[in-house]
């Protein structure tokens, strides 16, 4: 009961009235980066499809699928979407003085393990979506491939 009143004082006089413009501030690069895992996505996918029209060999399309699906643990392909958001790192600094927060290192974190999982998500719904359409024949999968990749990033 001490504490309380303080507490809400200081949080009502000092913090609620940035939270708005903090949030609007820290979602520039946490957006930029989930629309860079969009994007990755997008292309793996749409280097698959230009791929099998290529050589239509089913049994390399099923390496290129596969190797999708890995996407989400390979590093290096996965490192541009993780860089749009370390500039946080600078905005979190500045937060950190202004409002006493601490372990902004863990939000950068944290935003990146959910790139991540939605990474995962996408490759699995597609893998999902697209495996009853691996049995067609050759004519048809690209364009069901591109329809699987169209409702998986809708």
């Amino acid at each position: 009961a001490t504490v309380s009143e303080p507490a809400q004082k200081c949080c009502t006089e000092h913090i609620q009235p940035f939270l708005a413009s903090i949030l609007e501030e820290l979602m520039g690069p946490v957006s930029s980066g989930f629309t860079e895992v969009r994007a990755l996505f997008d292309k793996e996918v749409n280097e698959i499809i230009q791929d099998f029209q290529k050589t239509n060999d089913i049994t390399k399309l099923r390496e290129n699928v596969d190797q999708l699906m890995n996407l989400p643990f390979n590093s290096v392909k996965m490192e541009p979407c993780y860089l749009k958001v370390n500039l946080l790192q600078e905005l979190l600094q500045d937060l950190k003085s202004r409002f006493k927060i601490y372990h902004t290192d863990f939000v950068i974190q944290r935003t990146q393990n959910f790139m991540q999982e939605l990474m995962e998500n996408a490759v699995y719904t597609f893998e999902q979506l697209f495996s009853p359409s691996r049995q067609a024949d050759s004519a048809k999968v690209a364009t069901s491939i591109e329809k699987v990749k169209l409702r998986v990033l809708k």
